[in-house]
């Protein structure tokens, strides 16, 4: 029961919304704005501690040995 009312009353709204129409009588504008100056704020930042190094590994990878098929041009 509850639903079904719930239901009408969206399906009410929506014709409702639909039914509307709506015309520009007067093109509106912009307002006239005055830009002036202003000032950063000053900010105190300790920046992290970041150590980069480069190390070395060796990698073992599969070996893999392709035979292509007869008449296999690509």
């Amino acid at each position: 029961m509850f639903k079904r009312l719930m239901t009408m009353a969206a399906l009410a709204l929506t014709l409702g919304a639909v039914a509307c129409t709506a015309e520009v009588e007067e093109e509106g504008k912009l307002p006239d704005v005055d830009v002036k100056g202003g000032e950063m704020p000053k900010v105190d930042v300790d920046p992290a501690n970041v150590e980069v190094s480069t190390d070395t590994q060796t990698v073992v990878t599969p070996e893999v040995n392709v035979t292509p098929t007869e008449g296999d041009d690509k």
